[in-house]
């Protein structure tokens, strides 16, 4: 049976603005002033994101942007004779590992396999692939990859079946704590120190204020309402605005918005830090073709000539700022009372 699909050429275009700049120092961006895209109907979140950015830029050194680790990832799922076939099977595929290896990098020369794990469940075998996969977001090439790695360990594994290709150990566009256990995507530490008095002239708040606000509301509030390895304000909103700019798959806001804001009062200087440690974003492929992508890419200096992968680990550092950005704005802003529902209805009202 043939499916046709049409497609509306007509596309909706939902608002975008340039902000900043940012200025970003660390190990992959240095000491740089970056201007980034957001995409959103919820324009109040421009001026926000603004002022994290002049902030940024009246410090020394800006926000301070490590890049910890870079992975994509895929699980399978086997069914086994019993659970002793599954834990035979592992640890013969461990043994074997630089032949595995060599079958996942056969079909790219951008996937290489850095890792395995697994978890057995009844006679059930969950095997989670870890890749890097150049400057892709790399959902694609994981998937191509662990489809010839099932079929050599079927063919190579006795007492093996087949029972998916996708296990959910993944973990892919669900929450989860295993992702941010082991790493998916690229995964970010972002920080930045705010003197006293630009706390208190830019920020009107206090770092005590914003320190007790960022355990009351983000962490204690967090477990309280049972959030999964997250205690933030709003990482979504930023992450969302990027992504649609940028042409990334919007679907992984839902694990790149897990990740922890963490505040402390220095002697009246703000420390403040945002954790990221799921930013699924790439540099290339799938919905980069659309000329407003293409030109944001151009901008942040994410389509120069330079070593795979090094363009999607910059695009995951400028985007990770931005939420810092965002997070440092909301949380000043939400120490004062009336002052978020103030902005909202004077910048909302303002563009009708």
């Amino acid at each position: 049976m043939t499916v046709q699909h049409d497609v509306d050429t007509a596309y909706a275009a939902v608002p975008l603005s340039w902000l900043g700049p940012i200025r970003i120092s660390g190990d992959t961006v240095t000491g740089e002033e970056v201007e980034v895209p957001l995409a959103t109907f919820e324009t109040p979140l421009w001026p926000s994101v603004g002022r994290g950015a002049r902030i940024s830029m009246l410090t020394e050194r800006g926000i301070v942007a490590t890049l910890l680790d870079d992975r994509m990832t895929r699980s399978v799922l086997f069914e086994a004779d019993d659970a002793a076939t599954a834990l035979a099977a592992v640890r013969r595929i461990r043994d074997r590992f630089d032949e595995v290896r060599g079958v996942a990098g056969a079909h790219s020369r951008h996937c290489e396999l850095i890792d395995l794990h697994h978890q057995i469940a009844a006679n059930l075998l969950f095997l989670r692939f870890e890749f890097t996969t150049g400057d892709a977001a790399g959902h694609n090439m994981a998937t191509q990859a662990a489809d010839q790695l099932m079929a050599w360990i079927l063919a190579n594994q006795p007492g093996l079946r087949y029972g998916s290709v996708s296990g959910n150990f993944c973990t892919d566009k669900k929450p989860s704590a295993v992702n941010g256990i082991l790493g998916r995507g690229k995964s970010v530490v972002t920080e930045i120190t705010v003197p006293q008095q630009l706390v208190e002239q830019r920020l009107h708040t206090t770092a005590a204020e914003v320190t007790q606000l960022n355990t009351r509301k983000n962490l204690l509030g967090t477990v309280l309402a049972g959030g999964i390895r997250s205690a933030n304000a709003h990482y979504a909103n930023m992450l969302l605005g990027f992504y649609l700019a940028t042409g990334q798959d919007a679907a992984n806001i839902v694990e790149g918005s897990q990740g922890i804001t963490y505040a402390e009062d220095r002697g009246g200087d703000l420390y403040f830090s945002c954790t990221l440690p799921n930013l699924i974003v790439g540099s290339v492929g799938n919905g980069k073709h659309y000329p407003f992508v293409e030109n944001a890419l151009q901008r942040l200096g994410c389509r120069e000539p330079r070593p795979s992968g090094t363009n999607a680990r910059r695009l995951a550092v400028i985007a990770a700022a931005t939420v810092l950005c965002g997070e440092l704005s909301l949380l000043a802003a939400q120490t004062n009372p009336g002052e978020l529902m103030r902005a909202h209805t004077r910048l909302e009202r303002s563009s009708h």
